[in-house]
């Protein structure tokens, strides 16, 4: 099972170190972390580097091809030399995932045209403007494609794959040993949830 995560400085951690643990577990996995060129990624906190040993120019396929999100998405989006490459590696991928705001990179390279998607709550709209079907749900699968909504829905995008992948009792166990079981201590982790001052908020920060 080969599987290519791209990678890009100002990422979102989370976005895809949520379903790298959950899809390396795949039988005979062999998952490679890929980005425009190799070295050292930074996150969109600064803070953590990724080492990463595969460029676009190294990788020419994948069974599973995963883009994450974070603030870095727009400067991929713009991209020319990316997006040529996110839409060769997709032509032949058994599966093309994406996390948050990394649906924006997969509807610009023309992926998601027609497709029902998500994203972050914050970009339902650009990904429509980008041809795609928004969709207010925390996992989407349409055809071969299927995209998570905001940062931690990537471990439940991830775990969905995985049971269409080997199978549901399977990806059960996956679950229950990284022990997944959220308790949030608090109940507005979703806009339909959250009070109308907190999701202002939360996209006025997002937009700084």
């Amino acid at each position: 099972m080969n599987i290519v995560v791209f990678l890009y400085d100002n990422m979102t951690a989370l976005d895809v170190i949520g379903p790298y643990e959950v899809l390396s577990r795949l039988p005979e996995a062999d998952l490679k972390f890929v980005a425009e060129n190799k070295g050292i990624v930074r996150s969109d906190m600064k803070s953590l580097g990724i080492s990463v040993d595969y460029s676009i120019e190294d990788i020419h396929s994948a069974d599973i091809f995963l883009v994450g999100g974070g603030p870095g998405s727009e400067a991929v989006r713009n991209n020319a030399r990316v997006i040529d490459w996110v839409r060769a590696i997709n032509e032949n991928a058994t599966w093309t995932a994406s996390v948050c705001t990394g649906s924006l990179i997969l509807a610009k390279a023309g992926l998601l045209d027609g497709k029902r998607a998500t994203s972050h709550f914050a970009s339902l709209d650009t990904l429509h403007e980008l041809g795609a079907v928004p969709c207010k749900e925390r996992v989407v699968i349409d055809g071969n494609v299927i995209t998570g909504a905001g940062v931690s829905a990537g471990i439940d995008m991830g775990l969905t794959l995985f049971s269409k992948i080997a199978g549901e009792e399977f990806a059960k166990a996956v679950q229950l040993g990284i022990e997944y079981d959220p308790q949030p201590p608090f109940d507005c982790g979703s806009p339909e949830k959250a009070p109308p001052e907190l999701i202002a908020l939360v996209k006025a920060t997002l937009a700084a």
